[in-house]
């Protein structure tokens, strides 16, 4: 059998380009003692993945050139050498970017496609869920009645966290977006409370007349004009999560840092990152406690789904841009 896989061929500059990827055809492997063969159903692309093109040092590993990259999948065992795993059952496992993959079924989690639909497991049942659940409840240490604010909140992770503090007992919680359309979403279909386009004016001002008495904990995936308006806008003791920085991840020179960092120390702030990989001991309480909100209905999500593995580099550009509401996934 014919496997196609997508390679790193250089280290984009900038925004990545088309000609620093190439889809191969390879051949599919047998699997070795103890491992399974699995065929992916989903792909995850994801904003960390562009940090894992550079070879600057980071909290993960570079993609190495010239070989297939990596991102979370799941898929459907179809030839098993793995006690305890049967073909037929689906693992969610990190060999994306793939039509197969062979691995160890060790470093994979076993999932039901009856609880709850596959590609759920690569959005709010997955890895950006629980950045969403231990970020905002964990890091951010959200308590009731505090007032949230959320960057991209139209996003896997964003449209998460604005429903949990919702769910938990927020005063307000506010989002910012890309588009009047995913504004909406936020608002009519995500219960929160306010929400702005940033392409509409300064988010500053923009987050003042949403959040008039402030905020007190701030979710971060945008960085840049973002974060410094966040950083004005946080109450006595607030708290700023920063899970990403996505306006300033194909940026080829130094970007500048808030200038108004002498609120961290006058309002007594607390900014700290956040790595899902740091939190895993709570994916149990994770999934316990959102997947009957999910269940429910109380928690409201979205994919944004792309068909075939040739389209999986122009999902994961897309993602850069924001062309996504809520998690995207590659369909194969």
């Amino acid at each position: 059998m014919i496997n196609r896989e997508w390679h790193l061929l250089s280290r984009p500059v900038g925004w990545p380009k088309p000609e620093d990827f190439a889809l191969v055809e390879t051949e599919v492997g047998a699997p070795g003692e103890g491992q399974v063969l699995v065929r992916n159903k989903y792909l995850s692309v994801d904003p960390y993945m562009r940090g894992r093109m550079s070879d600057a040092k980071s909290y993960a590993a570079p993609f190495e050139l010239g070989k297939v990259m990596q991102g979370g999948a799941v898929g459907e065992v179809v030839e098993s050498n793995a006690e305890g795993i049967a073909v037929g059952d689906h693992l969610l496992h990190f060999f994306g970017w793939r039509e197969y993959a062979v691995l160890d079924p060790k470093t994979a989690v076993k999932v039901d496609p009856d609880a709850a639909p596959l590609s759920t497991y690569l959005g709010v049942l997955g890895m950006t869920g629980l950045t969403a659940y231990a970020g905002l409840l964990r890091v951010g240490a959200f308590k009731e009645g505090d007032a949230v604010f959320v960057s991209g909140a139209a996003g896997a992770v964003g449209s998460q966290v604005g429903q949990i503090a919702k769910l938990k007992g927020a005063s307000r919680v506010i989002g910012s977006a890309g588009s009047d359309e995913k504004v909406k979403l936020l608002v009519e279909e995500y219960g929160f409370d306010a929400a702005f386009n940033y392409k509409n004016g300064p988010v500053r001002e923009q987050l003042k007349e949403a959040a008039p008495d402030g905020i007190d904990v701030y979710f971060d995936n945008v960085g840049g004009e973002h974060l410094e308006a966040a950083i004005g806008a946080l109450n006595l003791k607030g708290r700023a999560v920063i899970c990403g920085m996505i306006s300033v991840y194909n940026s080829t020179e130094p970007t500048p840092g808030p200038r108004n960092m002498v609120k961290i120390v006058q309002n007594r702030l607390r900014i700290e990152g956040v790595l899902v990989g740091d939190h895993y001991d709570l994916q149990q309480q994770f999934v316990q406690e959102v997947g009957p909100w999910v269940a429910s209905g109380q928690l409201k999500y979205r994919e944004t789904v792309v068909e075939g593995i040739e389209n999986n580099l122009e999902a994961f550009l897309g993602v850069l841009r924001g062309d996504n509401t809520g998690k995207m996934i590659v369909k194969l």
